[in-house]
């Protein structure tokens, strides 16, 4: 029986949940805990900050699970929870979280690029380059970003999590991309100099 409900969906074990059995609740935690923790890192820096908004993000999903609508995907509604969680925190704290004014809403490119970073890089080695730029980027680039190239998150499931348009994700992850080329371009002329 526990392997056959470990084999289910996430949004079939809310729905077992929300029907009474509670107990299933640890296996979304198991899912959910590293992944959850990843994303609270980009944002923090002490242990046990991420470790207090970790246990945060849990009881709140715990407490709203019977809100939760099994007929779309758990994984956005969870990282909404988190981003929510992270918001409160860093807003505390006073770090600058986003711009008062967001062009990227307002003033929205293409989405369509000429040449894609992934195409220049070794799609082999292309998240664990992101991965050492990400720390640079603003948080408005870093979280589309980490959530669809670590979180395999669609860029829908994106803009439900950061309550913005699809078109602003699209233009967020794009010029997320362009900064993280222009760390690479300086770095390799830094390195050319060098040598």
């Amino acid at each position: 029986m526990e392997d056959e409900v470990s084999k289910k969906s996430d949004e079939e074990i809310v729905k077992m949940i929300q029907s009474g059995q509670i107990v299933l609740f640890d296996i979304l935690i198991e899912r959910y805990e590293q992944k959850i923790k990843r994303y609270c890192q980009r944002f923090l820096s002490k242990k046990e900050d991420v470790e207090d908004i970790l246990q945060d993000i849990f009881i709140k999903v715990y407490r709203n699970i019977q809100s939760f609508n099994p007929e779309k995907r758990f994984s956005p509604w969870i990282y909404r929870i988190a981003h929510n969680a992270l918001l409160n925190v860093l807003k505390k704290r006073k770090i600058k979280v986003l711009s008062f004014i967001d062009l990227d809403i307002f003033l929205p490119h293409s989405l369509k690029e000429n040449n894609s970073l992934e195409e220049e890089l070794d799609q082999k080695n292309f998240k664990e380059i992101i991965n050492n730029y990400l720390e640079k980027l603003d948080p408005k680039y870093r979280e589309p970003i980490y959530l669809f190239y670590f979180e395999n998150l669609s860029y829908q499931e994106i803009a439900d999590v950061l309550e913005i348009p699809v078109a602003t994700v699209g233009v967020r992850i794009k010029r997320g991309k362009e900064k993280i080329k222009k760390f690479i371009e300086n770095f390799e002329k830094k390195y050319a100099r060098e040598q």
